[in-house]
């Protein structure tokens, strides 16, 4: 007959066991990627605040140089017309957490290419990589290519910038163009953060946060 402390000593190891094993399962993350990571964290949600608020005060979007009230429009969203008036701090929170994100983005980028993290991790072959190949094509086509998007029609977006280098808005056909398509970037980013969300709470929440922790 199996004691009950016999039943308690297994359920123990069974436990100890589940914990060992998340651990194992948990990604190791180098701490200039986890940094890194919690600023683009911090940067993405001033961003999406104030490019909401930006947004609202017109949700109107045009193709060309130039679109304003009573010209015809691309693209009118569902949402209450200059609600609140032009959003200042909306302008500036954007403005500033933009560049914290350009910033933090060159470094990561950098030293993920001096380090091989992006080989490593996402160029490595088949069963070498903690990632699948959705992933790990998914990751790399956010940091190559719509983030660089993403930035570059913001720029466009400049005038200070555009006064300097022209050609960064004339190749969108003018800054109306670019806000467009900064706009469409910017949905397919936030797609993408809905998605790693799901993802990591399909994975062990708790678990993915903490390795992205310590």
């Amino acid at each position: 007959m199996i004691s009950r402390d016999t039943i308690t000593l297994v359920a123990t190891a069974e436990s100890a066991h589940i914990r060992i094993s998340e651990i194992q399962d948990a990604p190791r993350h180098s701490t200039l990627v986890r940094v890194t990571h919690w600023i683009n964290t911090l940067s993405f949600i001033g961003l999406l605040v104030s490019g909401v608020a930006i947004l609202v005060a017109h949700p109107r979007f045009y193709w060309g140089e130039t679109g304003a009230v009573g010209t015809p429009s691309l693209l009118d969203l569902p949402l209450p017309f200059m609600k609140g008036g032009p959003s200042g701090w909306g302008r500036n929170l954007h403005f500033l957490s933009a560049w914290v994100s350009v910033l933090n983005g060159l470094v990561y980028v950098l030293s993920g290419i001096v380090v091989r993290h992006f080989r490593r991790n996402f160029l490595s072959g088949k069963g070498e990589s903690s990632y699948n190949l959705l992933q790990r094509l998914t990751y790399l086509g956010v940091v190559f290519f719509l983030l660089p998007v993403t930035i570059w029609t913001g720029l466009a977006m400049s005038p200070a910038i555009v006064s300097v280098v022209p050609v960064i808005v004339t190749v969108f056909g003018g800054q109306e163009s670019a806000r467009t398509l900064h706009f469409f970037a910017a949905d397919l980013l936030v797609l993408f953060l809905v998605g790693h969300i799901a993802m990591i709470c399909l994975e062990g929440f708790w678990n993915r946060v903490r390795s992205m922790i310590r």
